[in-house]
């Protein structure tokens, strides 16, 4: 018999390694100092706040760019999926989004 913890999956590191699109963001906007340490990503100043969107991000590169965020001292204001990214979850489990 097999368990959940047997059974790879979506949530057991298949689909995380896959990269999605993102939207990071910050709150007030950022300066171009700021601006470079994001050069990987899209940056569009939409006051009050700053939106960061990355596509084809994987988890160890998203947790990178908060950890970026978090090092400037800038104030995250959300961070979410979009639909329709490279190979995500959303697509190899069929959640609605």
């Amino acid at each position: 018999m097999g368990t959940a913890q047997e059974r790879p999956g979506p949530e057991r590191g298949e689909a995380r390694s896959a990269g999605g699109d993102f939207e990071i963001r910050i709150k007030g906007r950022v300066g171009q100092a700021f601006r470079t340490a994001f050069d990987e990503l899209t940056v569009t100043v939409n006051p009050p706040e700053t939106i960061l969107h990355g596509a084809g991000l994987d988890q160890a590169a998203l947790y990178g760019i908060l950890d970026r965020i978090q090092a400037l001292g800038l104030e995250l204001v959300e961070v979410r999926r979009l639909p329709g990214g490279r190979g995500g979850a959303d697509s190899a489990s069929g959640e609605r989004t």
